[in-house]
């Protein structure tokens, strides 16, 4: 930690990335602000249950575009996630950050939590509920944005099966409540010519408790997925959900002081590819079904600033006839989202999500691609509550539906 603290020579290029010093305009609430309050803990003069280190570090997004603006290449998300461990020693986590944390660790209670909020969204109430202030209706409107996950029907998917083998990470919120973008990557990697394969046993994959900073929480689920996906056996690994993918990637930093499972960790993590990653490997295959709609692309935080990856995303909507896509002021910048964030955080993250939602407005787009569960939450709960006239769909959902009723295999 003190080698990526001692790397920050406090230049100020991060200031202007910062989704937090630019809304509230706090330099303790800037990357070099929150280095220098984590440079004075190590050493001893700022004492870690001390407020206001507590309350600046709790505000960052860790969205990490400081990382893609620091010329000296500051570790920062790994900074963050350790500096929060160490707090997490000292003081409790909110209630709702605790329950969120336990639910997910756990398969059977996961399980039970996404079949009540089917449940739940089918009755309408979310919808109804939507409108309220505070962190409830927001949560509904969360909810209530996943109604429509998944573009047409279901198809037969035909590919050649020449690329190679691959497991997908199925996660927690894309499946439980996003599964029609879940169905849609299966779809279109078959498509492009890779074949499937099953990873039982798999888990969450640990990217909440790392960023709360339960780091023990976070390395038992890397653990359990790479037992999963060593079972797989597959070429590569599959994750449409940007946190999760760079999770994945990371798990050889999480566990590189664990001897039975750093190599292991190494392994694993390499063979992690982002499901847009995979699909401009193989061109991506062109639709031959016309989308006619207008879309723009948000880029989510953890797969532009953690992953490096920018184009591939752009070039898999470019594969779609009759899209029309336009762009986005701003899509660089954290919609607010960040894990959970938005629900232990609420005011800032509404603050950052409202210049997001009014260059959405600006575009006159019908459609908002994003590549990662929460900021399609996020997104669409603002949306919905700020009475735009468009919906965030997951960009795999838009090639899905331009393979739909081809030769390729519709039924």
């Amino acid at each position: 930690m003190r080698s990526g603290i001692d790397a920050c020579v406090h230049c100020g290029f991060c200031l202007q990335s910062c989704p937090t010093y630019l809304t509230l305009e706090d330099e303790n609430d800037s990357p070099r602000g929150r280095v220098l309050l984590m440079r004075s803990a190590l050493e001893g003069t700022l004492a870690i249950d001390d407020p206001s280190l507590e309350t600046h570090i709790d505000r960052c997004l860790g969205c990490r575009a400081c990382e893609t603006a620091c010329p000296s290449g500051v570790p920062y998300g790994h900074l963050l996630e350790a500096t929060r461990a160490t707090m997490a020693e000292h003081r409790r986590l909110p209630f709702v950050a605790r329950l969120i944390l336990w639910t997910f660790a756990r398969p059977a209670s996961l399980t039970i939590a996404m079949a009540l909020s089917r449940l739940l969204r089918a009755t309408r109430i979310p919808v109804l509920l939507s409108r309220l202030k505070g962190r409830l209706g927001f949560a509904m409107a969360m909810l209530a944005s996943t109604e429509r996950s998944g573009m047409h029907g279901a198809y037969v998917a035909r590919g050649d099966a020449t690329r190679g083998t691959v497991a997908v990470l199925l996660g927690c919120v894309m499946e439980g409540l996003l599964g029609g973008a879940n169905r849609a990557t299966e779809r279109t990697l078959v498509v492009n010519g890779y074949s499937l394969v099953d990873a039982p046993g798999q888990r969450c994959c640990g990217a909440l408790h790392a960023h709360a900073g339960d780091l023990r929480g976070a390395r038992e689920l890397a653990r359990a997925n790479i037992v999963a996906f060593e079972g797989a056996d597959s070429q590569f690994i599959c994750v449409n959900a940007a946190g999760c993918g760079a999770m994945m990637k990371e798990y050889a930093h999480l566990l590189a002081d664990e001897p039975e499972f750093a190599e292991r960790a190494a392994r694993v993590s390499a063979r992690v590819r982002d499901v847009s990653e995979l699909l401009v490997a193989a061109g991506p295959v062109a639709g031959a079904t016309p989308v006619d709609a207008t879309v723009t692309y948000d880029a989510p935080c953890h797969l532009l600033h953690a992953q490096r990856i920018a184009d591939p995303p752009i070039a898999v909507l470019r594969a779609i006839p009759g899209l029309r896509l336009v762009p986005l002021a701003g899509a660089e910048h954290c919609c607010g989202a960040a894990g959970i964030y938005n629900l232990v955080e609420p005011d800032t993250s509404n603050a950052v999500l409202a210049p997001k939602l009014e260059n959405i407005r600006a575009t006159g787009a019908e459609l908002v691609a994003t590549g990662n569960p929460g900021c399609l939450m996020q997104i669409g709960a603002g949306l919905r509550r700020a009475s735009i006239e468009s919906r965030a769909v997951h960009p795999v959902e838009l090639l899905d539906a331009s393979y739909r009723s081809t030769a390729r295999g519709a039924r």
